[in-house]
């Protein structure tokens, strides 16, 4: 069995992860958002790598179907209806609609991982149905990797410390002698270890959360730290990403 994390998709360099599970997670704030859109019933989510990207991609989709959805510097992207917020994602704004969604950090880690087979949307918000579904796959391919947005192309303590608590469910501590791990799954799960169950406390630490509550997405926050607020697990694949039937 094996297990790796990568804090960075620029960290991945040339690892192969063509057919390999892969977990996705930007906490502050796309995969949250992602997981509040579908649950309230999104038809997909469209990631682009940049805001032209974005524009290029929705007008090849019908008109009337599709919502732009982005930030640069944290702030919805002019001329975007959206920007990143999970509480933007209502039932009466998202459902029935394609997003086009282009982030700082979480858009362009989807897109680096586009190769595996499945890519799974994780976030705190999902986190038990996500820990059951990689599970699934962990057992069954013996692999998996989980990658970290990051932030602005480096580390960041709200990813690792949630893909530490992903990796510990994965691999419980009696199995890690047992089990291919990177230096940087065994940071995560000292992430975990020091932060234990303590959610707010954890993400509220760093400089994500630092910046988002200063231009005044507190709430946002708050939303992104509740706990299995949500069940489903999109899975990213053919440039679409989706809930499964």
């Amino acid at each position: 069995m094996k297990l790796t994390v990568f804090f960075t998709s620029l960290g991945m360099g040339s690892q192969p992860i063509a057919g390999k599970p892969v977990m996705v997670i930007d906490v502050l704030r796309s995969t949250t958002s992602i997981v509040a859109a579908l649950a309230n019933g999104a038809r997909a989510v469209v990631p682009a790598g940049s805001a032209d990207d974005a524009l290029r991609l929705a007008q090849n989709l019908e008109r009337g179907s599709v919502l732009l959805a982005g930030e640069r510097g944290s702030l919805r992207i002019e001329g975007f209806a959206l920007g990143n917020s999970p509480l933007e994602m209502s039932s009466g704004t998202v459902a029935g609609k394609t997003i086009v969604m282009s982030t700082t950090n979480g858009t362009p880690a989807m897109l680096a991982a586009e190769s595996g087979s499945p890519v799974l949307i994780a976030a705190i918000t999902n986190f038990s149905a996500a820990v059951a579904r990689a599970r699934e796959e962990f057992e069954k391919q013996g692999e998996i990797i989980i990658l970290c947005s990051g932030r602005r192309n480096m580390f960041s303590l709200e990813d690792a410390y949630v893909a530490g608590r992903f990796a510990a469910e994965l691999v419980p501590g009696r199995e890690r002698r047992r089990t291919e791990l990177n230096d940087a799954a065994i940071a995560t799960f000292e992430l975990a270890r020091h932060y234990g169950e303590k959610w707010r406390p954890a993400v509220l630490s760093s400089a994500a959360a630092r910046d988002l509550k200063r231009l005044g997405f507190k709430k946002d926050i708050d939303a992104a730290t509740e706990v299995d607020s949500h069940t489903v697990v999109p899975v990213y694949s053919e440039r679409l990403i989706t809930v499964p039937d």
